[in-house]
């Protein structure tokens, strides 16, 4: 039994085969066609999860969509009358793909894969709910998704148990909590959709001097984290802005131009939006445990993606366990759809491990064999070395000698985070491994904090964090006792300045408040990373290394070992790992490429 999902058109469009209730294979569209969110139909992606599995379309017993778009376009009409006839040029905007596209889903389905059957249409926080529960380790849990806006819902919660999950109460549009934080994204000059998680890296330089205004204007939150929005403060509905006059005035001026010196104020901004949007969360988590009786919590959407937040649900033991769903976006609602149509549809059995989920590491993309590997570098004329044997080791050393490595291993990862398949990494003891990275690697802001690979072995030696995080969704404080006690005139720094301040024997992985967002690594999920990291700590007593994705700002992490040469070239990268051989970029030729690499990133 062969099921297809689909996510696709609003962005970070996306393709899923579910075999037999089996996730076989997964990635999002931007990898393939190098379009970082690309929200067209996922073509390529559908391709790649077909040829994975070894069929072709007519192979295919049922394919899901993520969403119901009759729905979807119902409430573009319905906002549209409610506010017109403002909203004139947003709706005449939206129109076009609508009319062509989106509404003929079954048609479009046809024509570009040639698959004839029945489509299942889940409800766009299904295909979440879905996601979050099917390959979580729970036989039972309770269920809770956030984002901008499905079709009407922007939040819902329920319960899953055993093959069946049932959503009982939801918020909908346009009071969502993903669009109360996309709106402080567009206000403090960030992109929406794709400059939260900058949000969320900046919170901890700023002051919560916003928290009241925002609690007392914007929304009334309510004890069990349902809340409405003053709509008079937001654009969102009727413009082609997130946030109005009224909002510009409510907090000094207008938006932050992007590209723009960064300045106290929009910390201030950032720290007092996250500060509110952990408190809902966290009231919406004690409300569902109380209501549902739950002991266990599956998380996704959007907001899901917001790991301090998640860490705090998770510290303040609300649950026993919680799991969430690494491509909680709207990519892992194509995951979400084919489960959802394999056990809610179908009525096929699931039965959870209580210890392990059934997400494969979201190791779920495209693998490269060595030997294909080595003939296109060797056509290239690319001096390259065999590692025989000793591949941990060496890089291990590399490391060590305060190297930067691109590692390209096994196959891609599922989600927007790198997790040692395609990731860039560097010795976390480095005192300028943070600004190295940010500044000559990844060309982006010097604020963005690195996160820590670490051994599961070790976790609780180097963070307040006992459980599992293989997934890199959840923030955890560094352990006092590796902290460096600071002077006074460093406890002085205000604002960026904390950025110069060492403040652990880890520091290119410790943000200014202490915090890391954790991976944890056993040898079972990813066991030539696990044997990498292992050599790290035979040789710097330390079990943890500085992980990043495998690519520069403004481009979708690499797929192909090409994507790879191609991004340690045009960067300051020093090493490339592609399986078990290994490129010095002293030895490599001239690189012939006109990009001018920073500029055509500049306005991301």
């Amino acid at each position: 039994m062969n099921i297809l999902g689909i996510s696709a058109f609003y962005h970070d469009s996306a393709a899923c085969l579910v075999q037999d209730g089996k996730i076989i294979a997964a990635a999002q569209e931007e990898r393939f066609t190098r379009k970082k969110h690309d929200h067209r139909f996922p073509v390529h992606a559908i391709e790649y999860c077909l040829s994975e599995a070894g069929i072709s379309a007519s192979d295919l017993n049922h394919v899901a969509f993520y969403d119901k778009p009759w729905i979807k376009f119902e409430r573009l009409l319905e906002t549209y009358l409610a506010f017109a006839p403002f909203g004139f040029q947003s709706f005449i905007k939206a129109m076009p793909l609508w009319l062509k596209e989106k509404l003929w889903m079954g048609d479009l389905i046809k024509n570009e894969i040639g698959f004839e059957g029945e489509l299942v249409y889940p409800e766009h926080h299904q295909s979440h709910a879905a996601s979050a529960f099917f390959p979580s380790p729970f036989q039972s849990a309770a269920l809770l998704t956030l984002d901008g806006v499905g079709e009407w819902s922007t939040s819902t919660w329920g319960v899953g148990t055993d093959n069946k999950i049932e959503l009982m109460h939801e918020l909908r549009f346009p009071h969502s909590l993903g669009l109360l934080y996309s709106a402080f994204t567009y206000y403090t000059g960030f992109k929406v959709n794709s400059g939260e998680y900058k949000v969320m890296g900046l919170a901890p330089y700023g002051e919560p001097k916003y928290v009241d205004l925002i609690l007392e204007h914007l929304l009334d939150l309510k004890p069990d984290g349902s809340f409405r929005f003053n709509m008079e403060y937001f654009n969102y509905c009727q413009g082609l802005t997130m946030t109005s006059h009224k909002f510009h005035d409510l907090f000094g001026g207008a938006p932050r131009k992007p590209e723009s010196q960064i300045t106290q104020r929009e910390m201030d901004l950032a720290r007092s939006v996250q500060d509110v949007t952990e408190e809902v969360m966290l009231r919406m988590a004690r409300h569902i445990r109380k209501e549902s009786g739950q002991k266990n919590l599956c998380l996704a959407g959007g907001v899901a993606l917001n790991c301090v937040a998640n860490g705090k649900i998770l510290r303040e033991k609300i649950f026993d366990q919680v799991w969430i769903q690494p491509a909680a976006g709207d990519a892992g609602g194509a995951l979400g759809a084919a489960l959802f149509t394999w056990h809610q549809v179908l009525g096929n059995d699931r039965k959870a491990t209580q210890k392990h989920d059934t997400q494969s590491g979201s190791y779920l993309g495209p693998k490269f064999e060595q030997n294909e590997i080595k003939a296109w570098l060797t056509e290239e004329e690319l001096p390259f070395h065999i590692l025989n044997g000793n591949k941990a080791e060496k890089v291990a050393e590399l490391i060590a000698d305060q190297k930067v490595i691109g590692w390209f291993q096994g196959r891609m990862e599922f989600g927007p985070r790198a997790l040692g398949g395609r990731s860039i990494i560097g010795d976390a003891r480095s005192t300028e491994m943070q600004k190295t990275m940010n500044l000559k690697i990844k060309y982006r802001e010097s604020f963005r904090p690195f996160a820590p690979s670490c051994l599961r072995t070790e976790v609780s030696n180097l963070f307040e964090l006992e459980e599992d995080s293989p997934y890199m969704l959840l923030v955890a404080p560094v352990k006092e006792e590796l902290r460096n006690e600071m002077t006074d005139e460093e406890q002085q720094k205000f604002g960026i300045e904390k950025l110069n301040v060492k403040r652990s024997v880890i520091p290119a992985i410790t943000h200014v408040d202490y915090s890391a967002r954790v991976q944890t690594v056993d040898g079972e999920s990813n066991p030539e990373y696990f044997d990498l990291i292992s050599a790290v700590k035979d040789k710097t007593n330390y079990g943890v290394i500085i992980n990043t994705s495998f690519n520069v700002r403004g481009e979708p992490i690499v797929c192909t070992p090409q994507d790879a040469y191609r991004c340690f070239m045009r960067t300051e990268m020093d090493v490339l790992v592609l399986e078990d051989l290994i490129l010095f970029k002293e030895e490599q030729p001239k690189f012939n490429d006109d990009t001018n690499w920073q500029a055509e990133y500049e306005l991301d």
